[in-house]
């Protein structure tokens, strides 16, 4: 009461003419209401802006943020309020709904809030592993299901899945499936079964050899004279797809995917295979990002997440060599370069939009960065296909970097210009 206050909506204070307009009509505090949506770098993004806005008016600023998810993105709160001497008394937590009172009192003709309310903000992985959570929960929640359903390879990403899915509904909503062809090794399944055991999950087997025999059987004619390749490995894979979905439909479960960023930027999935279901918590997370959450959720419990403390996710799974088991002796690098080496050239390709040039300066090789160029491009069609999932970098796939499925642009370099390089 006798408080002139001042609304700016959401991107209002990216700019300066609103946020000036309300000081020179008189407003004392401005409130800014948001729906803003999650990010690596957003926390940062906003502060500077509101920095900005209460440099240039004079007055207080309350940062408003909204909690929750909605299909790819997730709002994560973090609501603030800025003095006009730029100090910081109230800084709410991410990721959780809250409710307080702040106090103001009037100095030398301006409002201040005297109040210290502030809470730490947590580490880059922290708030990944938190939006994740958040985003299967409210889409699982917010569409109707109960429960959910995942396919457990015995791998690092379906198994750090299943520990987000155990953290965002507990783990008496989640069911895990096995599902071992003639190619799974016996560590995998009994990493399978030691996770599903740390997670206190409800874990399943059902073996495919059978119904990819059958498969095979039925083609053999049509595939008379034809060598076998990568169409009989997708056959595995769909064959997983069409028990997953058939459980999935019988239990009313929803279906949780388990690709992530790398593997969809260069098409290292299988459409209507490991591809199907209704959501993907990992689909913005490069593969060296999984590994750095595994860890961390294996040392700690962020806020507001269900599961059990401790070791969740077998050292082994974290600590041995990736591989999708759909032939002999099987390894993802023999399909592509490490992956601390091809995330950092996706990072270039995607997040920062670097010519083949500038990765080549880089010191990345000109075949390599060709190649997967390549892959990129024309894995569009499947990335369209995909399942949604939560945002968490600058640019995902679907709703940031937008290309067309029909192409034949290509950044390439003449090869006179890369001797010279050298």
């Amino acid at each position: 009461r006798g408080v002139r206050i001042g609304f700016a909506i959401c991107e209002d204070i990216w700019f300066d003419d609103v946020t000036e307009c309300l000081a020179e009509t008189g407003s004392e505090i401005i409130i800014v209401p948001n729906g803003s949506p999650y990010n690596k770098a957003k926390n940062h993004v906003r502060l500077n802006h509101v920095m900005a806005r209460v440099v240039e008016t004079g007055q207080p600023l309350v940062y408003l943020n909204q909690v929750g998810g909605q299909d790819e993105l997730v709002f994560d709160g973090a609501s603030f309020v800025v003095n006009s001497d730029y100090s910081i008394p109230v800084q709410l937590p991410s990721f959780s709904e809250m409710i307080i009172h702040t106090n103001w009192f009037k100095k030398e003709n301006k409002w201040v809030c005297n109040d210290d309310i502030i809470t730490a903000e947590e580490d880059n992985l922290t708030l990944m592993y938190q939006a994740s959570v958040l985003g299967l929960k409210d889409y699982v929640l917010k569409n109707g299901f109960k429960d959910v359903l995942i396919g457990l390879s015995g791998g690092i990403d379906s198994a750090l899945v299943a520990a987000i899915a155990v953290d965002a509904l507990g783990n008496e909503n989640v069911r895990c499936i096995m599902l071992p062809s003639k190619y799974t090794s016996d560590e995998s399944r009994e990493d399978a079964i030691e996770c599903g055991g740390k997670l206190k999950i409800k874990l399943d087997e059902v073996g495919i050899s059978e119904i990819t025999s059958k498969f095979e059987s039925s083609l053999e004619t049509l595939f008379l004279g034809q060598k076998k390749d990568i169409t009989e490995e997708n056959i595995q894979s769909r064959s997983r797809g069409v028990i997953l979905m058939a459980i999935s439909n019988k239990f009313n479960s929803l279906l949780i995917t388990t690709g992530n960023k790398s593997e969809m930027a260069v098409g290292y999935a299988t459409l209507y295979g490991d591809m199907s279901g209704a959501f993907n918590p990992l689909k913005d997370i490069y593969k060296t990002e999984v590994y750095s959450l595994a860890v961390m959720r294996n040392k700690k419990v962020p806020n507001n997440c269900l599961g059990s403390s401790g070791v969740i996710i077998p050292e082994r799974i974290i600590s041995k060599a990736p591989t999708a088991e759909l032939r002999e002796n099987q390894s993802d690098q023999d399909s592509l370069p490490p992956y601390d080496i091809l995330d950092r050239l996706l990072i270039g390709l995607i997040e920062d939009d670097l010519s083949v040039e500038e990765l080549v300066k880089d010191g990345f090789e000109y075949d390599l960065v060709c190649r997967i160029q390549n892959l990129l491009y024309i894995s569009e069609y499947k990335r369209r296909q995909a399942p949604p999932g939560v945002k968490i970098s600058l640019k995902n796939f679907g709703r940031d970097r937008r290309y067309p499925i029909t192409n034949n642009y290509r950044d390439t370099l003449e090869a006179g210009s890369i001797e010279n390089e050298k």
